[in-house]
């Protein structure tokens, strides 16, 4: 046994094959893997990671796919469908982000790998465009904002500052964000929604403070920015957030979230292209010829740009509005039935995304329980929480149903096990008494450990 999965039913490749294996052997395999892993997420009860969830939709964006998969975007002489497609995918996000209300601006975007491609992009973008008197640029991040700013700012010398949170509202607070902005702060940073909680930050106070002080504002909307303006558009009450704030200069949106697009898509959107060719890389004395390149990534798979594409021409304004209709619905239900119990208590005001955590009993407790019944929870800390992101597969008949009894339920489990310790807190909730150098190096080791296993070579 290797410890690899399924080692027990397949053949595991420690060297390559001498001879090739025929590819309808290869192609049932993958046919058989691929079923059983969709039932994890087929019958609703998975938190985000599958946003569409509609085989049909697949097929249709895998065949859109196949057109282009050999494809390199490098190469735009070759195929200039590429331009098409990239330009096309850009210029709908701009409109659906309120591009079109900018002045005396030329907007722009980049199509990248995804969120954490797109925060990367931004904050190079705000480096490169930092005045020369800048000493080491910083930004200001809420402590909800993604980790991938955290991991942009190691990676290009960008300090992070980070900003507190509004316990209540689990909004950034707005005068530490005043008094810590200095000569070196190249931008602020704000989300629409922020991963854990689902809520969003106060983005016309943000866009405000960077205006008054010159430096930028970040939106980003990795989650939030292909459902909130079909929310708006329905009546949700959900403040602007986009280029119609006055001092956002950057928006982040996966096309690959509630874009519907394949997995590896991303759009970063620009209120004025001079930001954006801050952070082209050029090259022009190579021995092996010019080099330029628009973002960090070099060679690009044509595939992805044309199935991005067709998800976004294929469904429309109404198809994307249809279906936000349909989750913002599905959530409110979900969170009523949260609401019902007066042992939990919700995280700030969430939109399609929301948390719960607990004052009477360890929220992992209920999270125990909804494990033994197929859901499938994300988990948080500092407070212990868990959240629940709703997806197309959440709208399915019968899944707020199955949510509102097995919850009710959970909430029985830990109202009776309260004096017990939860078995999943372990892993996802925070360390009793808070955070401290000795755990931080044991919970790094563990997770280091975790990651050698993945890419480790089976044993013989």
């Amino acid at each position: 046994m290797s410890g690899l999965p399924y080692s027990d039913e397949y053949e595991v490749h420690r060297t390559m094959p001498e001879e090739g294996t025929d590819k309808q052997r290869i192609l049932a395999m993958m046919s058989d893997l691929s079923s059983r892993e969709n039932h994890v997420w087929e019958s609703g009860q998975c938190s985000g990671t599958m946003y569409c969830g509609d085989h049909d939709h697949y097929d249709f964006l895998n065949e859109a796919f196949a057109h282009f998969s050999y494809v390199n975007t490098l190469q735009r002489d070759m195929c200039p469908s590429a331009t098409k497609f990239e330009a096309e995918i850009i210029a709908m996000t701009l409109d659906m982000l309120g591009a079109n209300s900018l002045t005396g601006t030329n907007p722009g975007g980049l199509v990248t790998s995804g969120g954490s491609g797109s925060i990367a992009h931004a904050v190079l973008a705000y480096r490169e465009s930092a005045a020369p008197s800048t000493s080491r640029p910083n930004m200001i991040k809420p402590e909800t904002a993604h980790p991938a700013f955290a991991k942009a700012g190691h990676l290009f010398g960008v300090d992070m500052k980070i900003a507190p949170v509004d316990p209540v509202t689990t909004q950034v607070d707005l005068d530490w964000v005043r008094a810590n902005i200095d000569s070196n702060t190249v931008a602020l940073i704000g989300s629409a929604t922020n991963y854990g909680y689902g809520t969003i930050d106060p983005i016309g106070e943000l866009g405000a403070i960077a205006l008054e002080h010159e430096v930028g504002l970040h939106v980003d909307g990795c989650l939030g920015g292909f459902i909130l303006p079909f929310g708006r558009e329905l009546g949700y009450p959900i403040a602007p957030f986009d280029f119609s704030v006055p001092g956002v200069t950057t928006i982040s949106a996966d096309t690959h979230k509630y874009g519907y697009a394949l997995k590896g898509t991303s759009v970063l959107a620009f209120a004025d292209q001079s930001l954006r060719n801050a952070q082209y890389f050029y090259l022009t004395d190579w021995s092996g010829g010019k080099y330029c390149s628009p973002g960090i990534d070099g060679s690009r798979s044509g595939g992805l740009l044309a199935a991005t594409w067709a998800a976004m021409v294929h469904l429309g304004r109404s198809g994307y509005r249809r279906y936000a209709e349909a989750i913002f619905a599905t959530s409110a239900q979900m969170q009523t039935a949260v609401r019902s119990h007066p042992s939990l208590r919700m995280m700030g005001q969430p939109s399609f995304l929301f948390s719960f955590t607990s004052d009477e009993f360890d929220v992992y407790l209920v999270n125990d329980f909804l494990r033994t019944r197929g859901w499938r929870l994300n988990g948080q800390q500092y407070p212990n929480a868990i959240h629940m992101a709703v997806t197309r597969p959440q709208t399915q008949p019968g899944v707020v149903e199955r949510w509102t009894t097995d919850l009710a339920e959970a909430v029985a489990f830990a109202l009776a096990h309260r004096d017990e310790a939860p078995k999943s807190g372990a892993i996802y909730g925070g360390v009793a008494g808070g955070m401290t150098a000795e755990a931080d190096e044991f919970i790094k080791a563990v997770m280091a450990d975790m990651m050698d296993q993945q890419a480790a070579i089976p044993a013989p």
